[in-house]
């Protein structure tokens, strides 16, 4: 193949097992890779077949997800009577709804000056209309917890899945294995259904993205799913699989415990949801800071190069992966700072990417413009984060 040299090692010999066909031109090598499509045995790179189904299954997911939300999670959160009503409507006025869609939606002071004098309104009237305009178009608290209640299922299903299959595998316990015999490695059942479900689950969130909820942080959590499917679709490519399962699982283990955390404050449990997200906390920087860098990054720089030596590939993997924790760093600390402050306030701080403004102080102390600080929220409010994070999510504080 033309790309041959940049996705495998020289080395064309396999140190243990039987050779896969990679590209097989005429009928007996054909044949030879229709007979190794048996159980326990796989094609290395991906087909027509496995693009086709791909699509099959992202779409069967977003089916799925709104199948779950209208008969498990909506009956579910009226027990827990979760309100479904969203934010109180605005009173109708044409000069503020034009300046609202036209020109800005943080009216600064002295625009707030003039609306004041052109309506006969207090500015302080005024700033409460904007506020409530701009609650006006925010999903409902039921909304938001049908989707939360949708990852926490699946994030937990991924992650069950993946630390069941993981367990009766040699290479969870000895990472060197997942280099013994690269690039020759058998594609099992087990792995493609793995591989096949978190492919099509970040592929749903990423066309899911423009009918959810909308979010301050869109573009950054777009970029995050494209990220998220370009590394798995390369280790899949690569047949560097056996690896990439340990890192899906890995990052797989705090998301349902942050999904959980969102949950009970949706349903007004706030001790819940402090212990949750202090849980979720203390498992993110373990797995993060800890066990990704000594665990992961040991076996695919160091293990790796000992087995199989560098190749074309091999420095853009590991290239990515080292971004990865750069990347784990930053987002450690932002989630330390607000378990911090749920342990010393006995409540976790807002997220403003989404959360429904709730009082006219809020403004008036920024003096019409955009408030710069997080502050603290009551049950009925989203928790500070949700399953990815990013650190544009947060404002800094003064």
């Amino acid at each position: 193949m033309k790309w041959e040299w940049i996705r495998h090692p020289p080395q064309k010999v396999p140190l243990c097992g039987e050779p896969m066909i990679w590209n097989p031109k005429d009928k007996k090598e054909k044949r030879k890779a229709k007979n190794h499509m048996a159980p326990g045995h796989g094609v290395l790179c991906a087909n027509r077949r496995f693009c086709r189904s791909l699509v099959s299954g992202t779409w069967q997911l977003s089916n799925a997800h709104l199948l779950y939300s209208r008969f498990i999670a909506k009956p579910l959160a009226f027990v827990l009577r979760i309100q479904a009503s969203g934010p109180r409507r605005v009173q109708p006025n044409a000069i503020l709804e034009k300046v609202f869609t036209s020109i800005t939606k943080y009216p600064d002071g002295r625009r707030l000056e003039g609306l004041s004098k052109q309506l006969d309104w207090e500015v302080r009237k005024i700033q409460r209309w904007f506020r409530q305009r701009r609650n006006q178009d925010k999903p409902s608290t039921l909304t938001k917890f049908c989707e939360s209640m949708w990852r926490f299922t699946f994030y937990l299903y991924i992650f069950s899945y993946g630390l069941q299959f993981l367990w009766q595998t040699p290479w969870l316990w000895d990472t060197r294995q997942c280099w013994y015999g690269y690039p020759f490695q058998p594609l099992t059942p087990g792995l493609y259904c793995y591989y096949f479900t978190e492919l099509a689950f970040y592929l749903a969130l990423l066309f899911s993205q423009f009918t959810d909820i909308k979010r301050k942080d869109f573009f950054i959590m777009f970029i995050h799913h494209l990220a998220a499917i370009g590394l798995i679709s390369f280790s899949y490519a690569n047949n560097m699989l056996r690896v990439g399962t340990l890192i899906m699982c890995l990052h797989d283990t705090p998301d349902f415990l942050l999904e959980a955390a969102k949950l009970a404050n949706y349903a007004k449990f706030q001790r819940a949801c402090d212990g949750c997200f202090v849980v979720f906390s203390a498992v993110f920087v373990s797995t993060r800071l800890f066990i990704y860098p000594f665990w992961i990054l040991n076996t695919t720089l160091f293990e790796s190069w000992e087995i199989i030596g560098p190749y074309p590939s091999w420095w853009l993997f590991n290239g990515l992966l080292v971004v990865l924790q750069i990347l784990h760093i930053i987002w450690s600390y932002f989630i330390l700072r607000i378990a911090y402050k749920a342990l010393v306030r006995g409540k976790v701080s807002k997220d403003d990417r989404s959360d429904i403004e709730s009082s006219s102080e809020e403004e008036d102390g920024s003096n019409g413009q955009r408030p710069l600080n997080p502050v603290p929220v009551s049950g009925k409010r989203e928790n500070g984060t949700n399953g990815h994070l990013a650190p544009g999510s947060w404002a800094p504080e003064q």
